[in-house]
């Protein structure tokens, strides 16, 4: 993954000089095919927290929620490194402001929960 990522940020600079909107396709193409080879290894990852979740009895509505959270994160780091990388630097920031709000809603039930725990412990 590291030397596919070498070649073609090299590739990259090169074509920026003469051809820029070819170093974005390519930059956006090696970042799909990337993320494309890693898919069975998030697969593993989820099969042993579902596992972990079933042994400590918690629910799935939270593991999903969480999966969820990591999801936005990825994804809008993913879109905003691709923004960054065709100049476009506020519109960057404006899709990492969103997925911390999406972030902070889909985070609302679980600090609940968290709390409602808490107050049924402390007396």
């Amino acid at each position: 993954m590291v030397g596919l990522g070498l070649v073609a940020a090299v590739l990259a600079v090169v074509l920026r000089h003469n051809r820029p909107e070819m170093a974005m396709f390519l930059s956006i193409a090696v970042g799909i095919i990337i993320f494309a080879a890693l898919i069975g290894k998030i697969g593993s990852v989820l099969d042993v927290l579902r596992e972990l979740s079933s042994r400590a009895n918690l629910s799935m509505i939270y593991l999903g929620t969480i999966l969820k959270i990591v999801g936005i994160a990825y994804i809008a780091d993913f879109g905003a490194q691709i923004c960054r990388d065709a100049g476009e630097g506020a519109v960057a920031s404006k899709i990492e402001f969103a997925a911390k709000i999406l972030v902070l809603v889909l985070a609302v039930p679980i600090v609940l929960a968290v709390l409602n725990s808490l107050i049924r412990v402390v007396p």
